[in-house]
């Protein structure tokens, strides 16, 4: 909630006083809203963890982003108007905001600040575009940024960094004899980045991992060598991009993965354990490390997660290992080990707190096998209570759409709960949970509405998108994969653009994991009247179903 009152505070001076002059620099109002914000935050109010959020939830969100093949620049080629659409995305706000503070280092935060008051006296109540904020920035900096603009604003991907290092013995302890940092261009791109970055040392001691020292440098090219470090004792944990001054994927060492496996939780700074949990989520999307080991990292060490929000995404990315990129073969153990781990946070947690919140939203998203879906249905009806979790009208909803989704509950549970909320959210809230049964005719008769019935409002057809949808259902989906090719293109004439969207994006057979839907896909964009918002989101879903088909190759042969 801060941050957003706090985003659109800022569009006073960044998007108000100083606007751009065309849709190519949206990025001037939105990135620079989101970077001032989480700024603000961290600097001015109670919530001085902000920047551990911005990696947590804003970040993860632009690495997603800037790995799809639709990745554009931040300083985005938008040719009209009905282009503007799909530009108001990852890269646009949380890449950008990251650029930004990378920035920040590069020229030093004072020189920064400086700039940006020069660039909105210069250019208050009027319009502005790239050039005019670059020379702002020069001025209050004395470096020349059009190398940096061309290397960070102007090209699409993202690049990866990682710890390289000889060591030696001296008197019977590893220290290191040579360090240098490696950069890697994005995937089938050349682009090597300047990056301002910290890198830290961490030993494991008897009050946690903490931090022994701290270097800070530029990485340009290849290969950065980093001298500071020569002689220094090798820590258990090397981290790369210590305090997340740059926007790069990072990758861990073995050493250090392995610290990181068995200890993570005791890292005490809420940043770079954040850093490390992206880290091993980007190795998991990748294909480095097996979707049934980072379960398994996740199970062992989110207990002692003290921010709530790493704590929601951390179990939302732990479904993901389990159902899409995991081994299907894995499905019945990790999905019972996540809940078992679940429902050991809820009555682990402190009584009424929001961290017992989300454990218990975990465990009933979760809960497949009979004894964990009684205990779902005893939190509905109330006889099964947990000390100080307050059940209340969404906790409700939420309990019924996962039983509706497991095939616990039927249309009597769903219509009885309408009754109770007689609201509109109550009955979108309905709609999703009826969509969500696996049961043939109620998927028929979603599928029926959703294309057929061009009068229903787009908050409920959404919600019936949403439920349509579920993991453990693929049987039941797969013969509507060859009707969405068959229906995109009506959706996209009898629709307004945001319902076409939302069919094209929310529809696409993104659990049918296999060729046959990549090989669909591809089909479908063989035809020459494939509009262009409609082909960037059929690529970016052939690319997750591409994604998932390579990582459960991966965790099926780490058996």
């Amino acid at each position: 909630r801060a941050d957003t009152i706090l985003h659109e505070m800022a569009h006073m001076w960044f998007g108000d006083l100083v606007t751009m002059r065309w849709w190519n620099d949206l990025w001037l109002n939105e990135s620079f809203a989101s970077f001032m914000a989480v700024f603000a935050e961290a600097q001015a109010t109670r919530w001085t963890e902000a920047w551990t959020t911005f990696a947590d939830t804003d970040k993860t969100w632009a690495y997603r982003q800037d790995q799809l093949p639709t990745t554009h620049p931040i300083v985005a080629d938008i040719p009209d108007v009905e282009s503007i659409h799909l530009n108001f995305d990852g890269i646009t706000y949380a890449k950008g905001a990251s650029v930004l503070r990378q920035l920040a280092a590069w020229v030093g935060q004072e020189q920064f600040l400086e700039g940006l008051k020069a660039y909105c006296k210069r250019h208050e109540f009027r319009n502005a575009e790239l050039k005019d904020f670059l020379e702002a920035l020069e001025e209050a900096s004395g470096r020349d940024l059009h190398a940096w603009s061309k290397e960070w604003l102007e090209t699409a991907g993202v690049n990866t960094l990682r710890a390289r290092f000889d060591t030696e013995d001296r008197d019977g302890s590893d220290v290191f004899a040579r360090v240098h940092i490696q950069q890697e261009p994005p995937k089938d791109r050349t682009t090597l980045r300047s990056h301002r970055v910290a890198v830290g040392l961490y030993d494991a001691t008897g009050v946690g991992l903490v931090r022994r020292k701290r270097v800070e440098l530029d990485v340009v090219n290849a290969r950065t060598e980093v001298p500071e470090l020569i002689g220094e004792l090798v820590p258990d944990l090397f981290l790369v991009n210590d305090d997340d001054l740059t926007f790069a994927k990072i990758r861990l060492d073995p050493r250090s993965l392995s610290t990181v496996v068995q200890r993570l939780g005791d890292l005490d700074e809420s940043l770079p354990r954040a850093l490390c949990w992206t880290a091993c989520w980007d190795m998991t999307r990748d294909g480095e490390m097996p979707a049934s080991d980072y379960l398994k990292l996740v199970i062992g060490n989110i207990g002692r997660e003290s921010k709530v929000g790493a704590l929601q995404n951390l179990l939302a990315q732990a479904t993901s290992a389990v159902w899409l990129y995991g081994d299907p073969a894995k499905r019945v153990a990790g999905g019972q080990a996540l809940a078992e781990a679940a429902l050991e946070g809820t009555r682990g947690a402190e009584a009424g707190s929001d961290h017992q919140l989300a454990w218990a939203r975990a465990f009933i998203a979760s809960a497949r096998v009979p004894e964990h879906l009684e205990m779902v249905r005893g939190l509905l009806d109330g006889t099964i209570p947990f000390d100080g979790l307050v059940v209340d009208t969404e906790l409700r909803w939420h309990i019924v759409k996962s039983l509706a989704s497991a095939g616990a509950v039927g249309e009597d549970v769903i219509a009885a709960e309408q009754e109770r909320d007689p609201s509109d959210r109550g009955s979108r809230h309905a709609a999703a949970a009826r969509a969500s049964r696996p049961d043939p005719a109620v998927k028929e008769e979603a599928w029926r509405i959703v294309v057929e019935d061009t009068s229903q409002p787009l908050a409920l057809t959404s919600e019936i998108m949403g439920g349509f949808q579920q993991f453990g259902q693929e049987d039941l989906l797969e013969p509507f994969a060859a009707r969405y090719f068959a229906a995109l293109q009506h959706a996209w004439e009898a629709r307004d653009l945001p319902d076409a969207l939302a069919f094209a994006e929310r529809m696409y057979p993104r659990l049918i994991v296999g060729t046959e839907t990549i090989e669909r896909t591809d089909g479908y964009l063989q035809r020459e009247d494939v509009p262009a918002p409609i082909r960037r989101l059929l690529l970016e879903g052939e690319d997750g179903v591409a994604r998932a088909l390579r990582t459960r190759a991966i965790d099926a042969a780490a058996r």
